[in-house]
C-alpha cells in the first residue's frame, strides 16, 4: 500500500508511541484519524501533524466502550470518507506480582480489577477498535491494514501476568484476523517491541535501566522512529499479514 492519500486512525495517538507512530504515516503523506481520550492532548497533535500537509483530526474515545468506539468510526467515516488503515496503540501496564509472600505467609495478591483493567484496554479495546475499522474497510470498499502493538513480554514475564496476557492475546488476534479479513483486501500485522524509548521509559529508576539494558545484545532502548519504519513496512509491503514483526534488539524474555 503507498500510503499517500491515505487514511489512518491511531489508537493511544496523544502522546508516547501512538503520537510517533501517527507523525511517521503523517511523513508519508497518510491522513491521520487521532484516537484518545485526552482531549487537549489530541487537539495539540492534529494541529502538529496538519502543519506536514495531510489533513489530521482527533476524536475522544475510551477504546473500551463499545458504543464509543462505534461513534468514532463512524465519525472518522463521515469526516474522511474511508479507512485504510489502523493502529491499535492505546495500551496500559499495572505491573504486579501474583502474590506477595513475606515469611511464608500471603501478604498480598493481584487484584481481579489490576488484572481485568489491563486486559480491558489492551485487549477488548484492540478487539472493538479492530473490528469497527475492519467493518468500515469492507463497507467502503477500502484496502486496509490493521496494525496492533504487542511487546516482547508476550512470552510471559514476571511481575506482568495481566500485561503478558494481554500482548499475547493481541498477537494471536492478528493471526486470526490475518486469515478471516483477507478476502477483503484487509492485511493484518503486529509489532513486537521491547523498551520503547518513550516518557514511560524515562521513568523507570536509573539502576532498574541499566538492569533491563544488559539483557539487550544491542544494549540501547527501540526508538520511536524505528516502530514508526516498522510500521511503514507493514503498509507498503502488500505479502505481509498475520504475522508479527519482532523489533526487541535480539532480547528474550
Amino acid at each position: 500500500m503507498n500510503l499517500k492519500g491515505k487514511v489512518v486512525a491511531v489508537t493511544g495517538a496523544a502522546q508516547g508511541l501512538g503520537r510517533a507512530m501517527a507523525e511517521s504515516l503523517a511523513k508519508q503523506g497518510a491522513h491521520i484519524a487521532l484516537l484518545d481520550m485526552q482531549e487537549d492532548a489530541l487537539a495539540m497533535a492534529a494541529e502538529e501533524l496538519s502543519s506536514l500537509g495531510v489533513t489530521a483530526k482527533y476524536f475522544v474515545v475510551n477504546v473500551t466502550e463499545e458504543e464509543a468506539v462505534e461513534k468514532a468510526f463512524t465519525d472518522v467515516i463521515a469526516q474522511f470518507g474511508q479507512l485504510n488503515g489502523l493502529i491499535n496503540s492505546a495500551g496500559i501496564m499495572r505491573d504486579g506480582m501474583l502474590l506477595k509472600v513475606k515469611d511464608g505467609k500471603v501478604v498480598d495478591k493481584m487484584s481481579k480489577k489490576q488484572f481485568q483493567s489491563v486486559l480491558d484496554v489492551n485487549v477488548t479495546g484492540t478487539f472493538l477498535c479492530s473490528r469497527e475499522a475492519a467493518a468500515q474497510m469492507v463497507e467502503t470498499g477500502s484496502e486496509g491494514v490493521i496494525i496492533n502493538i504487542s511487546s516482547v513480554s508476550r512470552a510471559g514475564n514476571m511481575g506482568q501476568t495481566n500485561y503478558s496476557a494481554s500482548k499475547s492475546a493481541v498477537a494471536t488476534m492478528t493471526v486470526s484476523w490475518g486469515k478471516e479479513l483477507a478476502r477483503f483486501g484487509i492485511r493484518t500485522g503486529c509489532i513486537a517491541p521491547g523498551l520503547v524509548d518513550t516518557a514511560m521509559a524515562a521513568q523507570m529508576r536509573p539502576e532498574m535501566r541499566e538492569i533491563f539494558l544488559k539483557t539487550v545484545p544491542l544494549r540501547r532502548l527501540a526508538d520511536v522512529d524505528e516502530l514508526g519504519h516498522a510500521a511503514r513496512f507493514i503498509f507498503e509491503n502488500d505479502y505481509f499479514t498475520g504475522r508479527t514483526l519482532e523489533l526487541d534488539g535480539g532480547t528474550r524474555v
